[in-house]
């Protein structure tokens, strides 16, 4: 984690140099009007904020690194694969539920862009997708 802590640093240095870059050149490109006319607010922001969402997850690995008091398996050479490989949790994969599901988010959104009719029938799929999702083990072959 402290390789990614660095590379995230790394990241933010060089979004702020190129947000100074950008600044600069937009005022030397333009000389005829006052610097702060001169400015591309869009990009300078934008590339700005760049910088300052990679400090904040940096600033954010580096203190988990801290916190968890020892290097993870991943950043260990001499460990297996084996060594860092969670308990992910059970999953259904001939499960047709996610696929519903999906399909009234897609009701949904289109509800708002189409016409608000739309979306109370989006709602309802929704309802029917995850409550068939969470008790599909609850009936059938794979009942518990």
């Amino acid at each position: 984690m402290r390789t990614n802590t660095g590379l995230w640093w790394l990241l933010g240095a060089f979004f702020l140099l190129v947000t100074v870059t950008y600044t600069v050149w937009n005022i030397v490109a333009h000389p005829n009007i006052p610097w702060y006319s001169a400015i591309e607010w869009v990009g300078t922001i934008a590339l700005l904020f760049g910088a300052l969402m990679s400090a904040l997850i940096a600033f954010y690995i580096g203190r988990v690194h801290k916190a968890q008091g020892g290097e993870l398996p991943e950043d260990i050479l001499t460990s297996d694969i084996d060594d860092g490989d969670p308990e992910l949790g059970e999953f259904s994969p001939w499960s047709w539920w996610p696929i519903v599901l999906a399909f009234s988010a897609a009701l949904a959104i289109l509800g708002l862009a189409i016409g608000t009719w739309l979306m109370p029938i989006g709602l309802g799929v929704f309802m029917i997708a995850i409550v068939g999702w969470v008790y599909e083990y609850y009936r059938g072959y794979f009942a518990h």
